[in-house]
């Protein structure tokens, strides 16, 4: 059978195409994330019922992508699950319509079910269209439209908030403002639809036709330390949603401002998207190694561990660094995360690889999630011990992923 191949500007088109539908489903979801914990807070969950909510979510988000992402290669359904999963968004909107917080965490898991469903078809079918333009800087470029939605969405809360003005109690301002995603979410679908009658191809008809080295029938060992090294040091990373019910339990920023702290987040991880992306394609090229990359790694751990030391302060300062330390450390996971596994996992189970890494990664966000919203009611001083002790862990971990990834 003949393969079409995809051109460097019809790869170009690709992503942009795909990070405007991330761009605007950002919009969406990430908008709701700045105030989901507020929210949750004023239908009267406490901290360990939303570090549960967001943990559960989490792994929802990530574990389902196993099923998803075998299933996407088996039955080279990617732009089926990839639609799906984008469908299921419309739960955000309809967050305007909870009345008390057991329905509105059911609205906010059953999104993050819909992430789950699309995002190894999605990223699988990105991967090849990125293999054009240097996997870093393809995923690079899509994170980076990505996180300008994410700005976006938490400042419609933002200025809406600042507009109106809020109590901080009035669920009716929360609930108008989680109307507002209902425009969004009808772009996205338009768009996406664009996009599939514009490819409507499965990834392994858009590779570029290059010399390549013959893929491995088995995930290789790197595959595996990097999954191991990624699950302990997100163990320890915290949640937004729980840095954003400290900053408003504590009342130490407005209900305005907790948006905008996370819009500000979103903006550090799209400038670091694109440091990290450049430099990850630049360290494979001068090293010749597929795996050279995986030394930025080293970042996530060394940044992470000052989060929870300065973000359950009740220092403006203090808090406001975290804010920027916590948006570098997502720039450099979203992007070496996607990067890495095109890079590490053969095609024909690049959506299994893709499913398997974010089962671990969202156990980890699900269980540092509760761990953290139990330790915050019980003891502050205590969870950031913790939580500096699991990075330090994650520091081995990630010396014997290097020391394998670099005799490759």
């Amino acid at each position: 059978m003949k393969h079409l191949t995809l051109t460097k500007t019809k790869a170009l088109q690709l992503i942009f195409l795909f990070g405007l539908v991330s761009l605007l489903g950002d919009i969406i979801y990430e908008g709701a994330r700045g105030v989901n914990g507020p929210y949750l807070g004023i239908l009267g969950a406490n901290a360990a019922i939303i570090g549960f909510v967001a943990g559960v979510g989490e792994f929802l988000g990530y574990g389902i992508r196993l099923l998803s992402g075998y299933y996407s290669d088996k039955m080279k359904a990617y732009w089926f699950f990839t639609i799906l999963g984008y469908g299921l968004l419309f739960t955000i909107p309809l967050l305007s319509l909870a009345g008390i917080w057991q329905l509105a965490a059911l609205f906010i898991i059953s999104e993050r079910m819909g992430k789950a469903l699309r995002t190894p078809a999605k990223d699988t079918i990105l991967s090849q269209a990125t293999k054009q333009v240097g996997t870093g800087m393809g995923f690079a470029i899509a994170e980076v439209l990505d996180q300008i939605g994410a700005i976006i969405g938490p400042l419609i809360f933002t200025i809406f908030f600042f507009v109106v003005g809020t109590s901080g109690k009035a669920l009716s301002e929360y609930q108008t403002g989680y109307s507002f995603l209902w425009v969004p979410f009808v772009l996205l679908i338009i768009v996406l639809i664009f996009a599939y009658v514009f490819v409507k191809k499965n990834p392994e008809v858009l590779e570029k036709t290059v010399v390549m080295k013959k893929e491995q029938e088995r995930f290789s060992k790197v595959f595996w330390l990097y999954t191991l090294f990624s699950f302990v040091t997100t163990f320890g990373f915290v949640n937004f949603a729980l840095i954003g019910y400290h900053l408003k339990v504590q009342g130490i920023f407005s209900d305005a401002y907790i948006p905008l702290l996370y819009a500000i987040a979103m903006g550090i991880d799209a400038g670091m998207a694109l440091v990290i992306g450049k430099t990850y394609d630049s360290l494979k090229n001068k090293w010749k190694n597929d795996n050279a990359g995986l030394f930025l790694l080293l970042v996530i751990p060394l940044l992470t561990m000052f989060i929870p030391l300065l973000a359950f302060s009740m220092n403006y300062e203090f808090i406001i660094i975290s804010v920027i330390i916590w948006g570098m450390v997502m720039g450099t996971h979203e992007t070496i995360m996607k990067s890495a596994i095109a890079d590490i996992t053969p095609l024909k189970k690049r959506g299994t690889g893709y499913g398997i890494f974010s089962t671990f990664y969202g156990l980890a966000v699900f269980g540092g999630s509760v761990m953290v919203g139990l330790l915050y009611d019980f003891s502050i001083p205590l969870l950031i011990i913790i939580t500096i002790a699991v990075e330090i862990i994650a520091l081995y971990f990630f010396y014997i992923m290097w020391k394998n990834s670099i005799q490759k």
